[in-house]
């Protein structure tokens, strides 16, 4: 495939830090390729290098001749007094200069400059630019082209901006955290449109399941270096795991041999007379090669739950409505212990406004919330940390709690617990308004869970934080015993964390759906299957009815299967009971082991009943 761009010895740096150095590397027609490192390790800043925002320290990047190039920043900035139309024209690319040229051609009245306008708008498919964009828009659900961006919400900003990029059909486009602020139905629009596009494309996301469908490569910046990888996010994980392995098997075998060599060097200057010069260059470069740091820096949520009580809330006739926008309708519940909920919904359905009702933060118009006297919330907000921006981390810290206590009694000082969430001493003396915003993300995962809460409430904690550290975070909220909701668009961390979803499906309706995202979405596709299936004649409908057995449903095939896997296990139970028994062995729990034989035997007979009536309807 034709190269269209070539990065040779990039080296960019940010005061003494060095972000990546000696970067070279090819990008080819068709390559979709995510980019990945952690927070503050110079993925933003390489994207912002490749759109020619800004300039590196050292090295080159040649672009191929008139190559149309697209970018997304990961917070577009968009003049609020603009309609949202005006907006869409707004910006330069090769459609909107050719628009502007044609506009301008028809008021002169000149006949070779409209002539060449229209050759332009013909090049750059501009005719129906205007018509292409009220489609898009309202397929990301911005339909009111004359409202003024600054009453737009951040998640329609982001799709705006969105819209306009895709909409100048750049050969390259380059996305940063285009995921962000997005509903999970925006995504996987977007997911599926850049999936068929012919477009080469190279994007920064924490979405794993967005950059497992997407892309065919992925580039990793780690510690100052760039790796590549031929394959999509489930295949980096596997290769990046065995090159950390072989980088480590290294640094083992470059330790041992310099410890030989440093006896060598540590002889008597005269004991190395004449010894050749190579090998005290080799034993300097063995030693730089010693210094590599290996180890994985990364948040330690060693936090767990104060003990929770039985009640956690039971929500009566809860009823909430802004104007004519219903959110909840005489909504009931009652909240399980250790319940794992995650809520799910286009932007603006009322997502944010129910949890903030849970907590008190927001009134509703009937109704009542009875919560359990242990719970302690721990409310991750969407909106971010609300500290005094001209306040230096620690400070804000300490003005929260001088002595942290958690895990039943362990006590710790602010600046300890900060650095287990990456704040070094240096670090933590920064201004809270210099933080960058994964900075910002841990400060506010810090906050929280210094609180030492037992029912934690997320609202989008994954716009801000890197893969790594997500991993971390689900690892947690899977073991935390204590109550968790989360309101996020990452099917990923929905499918890791959660046992039930909350869907809000618009004017206070909400189905709750047992089971995961992905589950969610395979039975809205088995949904929609059936509705699709055609009409047959009425006669020989009703004839069809007669003859055919009820299917199951989606709730008795997951139950089915529960019941054979359950079934497996008790039978191997009750065999290794059988020989246990007519083994002869003096058994000292003979009475337990019996009872325990009745019981398993019981349990079968009543699991073999429901697994025949649930067979019978496959």
């Amino acid at each position: 495939m034709a190269s269209i761009l070539q990065i040779n010895s990039l080296t960019k740096s940010v005061g003494d830090r060095v972000l990546f150095q000696d970067v070279t590397l090819g990008i080819f027609e068709g390559d979709k390729i995510g980019l990945i490192a952690k927070n503050g390790m110079g993925k933003t800043t390489l994207l912002r290098c490749l759109a020619g925002i800004e300039s590196a320290d050292s090295g080159d990047i040649v672009y191929r001749n008139d190559l149309r190039v697209g970018y997304l920043e990961q917070t577009p900035e968009l003049d609020g007094e603009m309609s949202v139309l005006q907006a869409a024209f707004a910006h330069e690319s090769a459609v909107t200069k050719a628009v502007s040229a044609y506009e301008l051609a028809v008021i002169s009245g000149n006949q070779e400059e409209m002539l060449s306008a229209m050759q332009e708008m013909d090049a750059s498919s501009a005719w129906d630019y205007e018509d292409r964009l009220k489609q898009l828009l309202t397929q990301f659900r911005i339909t009111n082209l004359t409202q003024k961006v600054g009453s737009l919400s951040g998640g329609q900003k982001k799709r705006l901006a969105l819209a306009r990029v895709i909409l100048d059909e750049p050969e390259f486009l380059i996305l940063d955290e285009p995921t962000n602020h997005l509903d999970i139905d925006s995504i996987e629009w977007l997911e599926a449109y850049l999936k068929r596009s012919r477009m080469t494309l190279l994007l920064v996301t924490h979405d794993r399941y967005f950059l497992d469908r997407v892309c065919n490569k992925i580039i990793e910046i780690d510690r100052t270096n760039v790796y590549g990888y031929e394959g999509n996010y489930d295949y980096y994980v596997r290769r990046r795991a065995e090159r950390i392995d072989a980088m480590s098997a290294e640094l083992a075998r470059v330790k041992n041999t310099l410890r030989k060599e440093q006896d060598w060097m540590s002889r008597q200057p005269q004991a190395r007379a004449g010894k050749a010069r190579y090998r005290i260059n080799a034993f300097y470069d063995l030693k730089d090669r010693s210094r590599i740091d290996l180890t994985e820096k990364n948040v330690a949520l060693e936090v767990k739950s104060s003990y929770i009580g039985s009640k956690i809330f039971e929500a009566e006739h809860i009823s909430k409505r802004f104007g004519d926008k219903i959110i909840l309708d005489d909504f009931n519940y009652i909240f399980s212990r250790y319940e794992k909920l995650g809520i799910i919904g286009e932007n603006g359905v009322g997502k944010s406004t129910f949890i903030k009702m849970l907590q008190g933060l927001v009134p509703q118009d009937s109704g009542t919330w009875n919560v359990g006297e242990t719970v302690k919330f721990g409310y991750y907000s969407q909106e971010g940390i609300s500290f005094d921006e001209s306040k230096r981390v620690i400070d804000a810290i300490t003005d929260i709690a001088e002595d942290i206590t958690y895990n039943e009694g362990v006590h710790i000082a602010p600046m300890q617990f900060l650095q287990r969430f990456l704040f070094t001493p240096a670090d933590q003396q920064k201004y809270i308004y210099k933080l960058s915003g994964g900075e910002r993300a841990r400060l506010h995962l810090a906050s929280v869970l210094m609180r030492y809460p037992n029912f934690l409430i997320l609202d989008e904690p994954t716009n801000d934080l890197d893969i790594v550290t997500l991993g971390i975070l689900e690892d947690y909220l899977s073991e935390f015993k204590g109550c968790v909701i989360v309101i996020s668009h990452d099917r990923f961390f929905l499918d890791s964390i959660v046992d039930h979803l909350f869907v809000f499906q618009g004017n206070g309706v909400i189905k709750d759906f047992p089971g995961t995202y992905t589950e969610y979405r395979e039975w809205l596709s088995e949904q929609k299957s059936q509705q699709a299936v055609p009409a047959k004649e009425p006669g020989k409908q009703e004839r069809q009815r007669a003859e055919r057995k009820a299917k199951m449903t989606y709730k008795e095939k997951k139950e089915f299967e529960e019941i054979t896997s359950r079934l497996e296990s008790l039978n191997e139970e009750k065999s290794a009971l059988d020989a246990l028994f007519n083994s002869g062995e003096q058994l000292e729990d003979v009475a337990a082991k019996a009872a325990r034989y009745e019981a398993v035997k019981n349990e079968i007979d009543e699991l073999e009943m429901r697994w025949l009536e649930l067979s019978e309807r496959e």
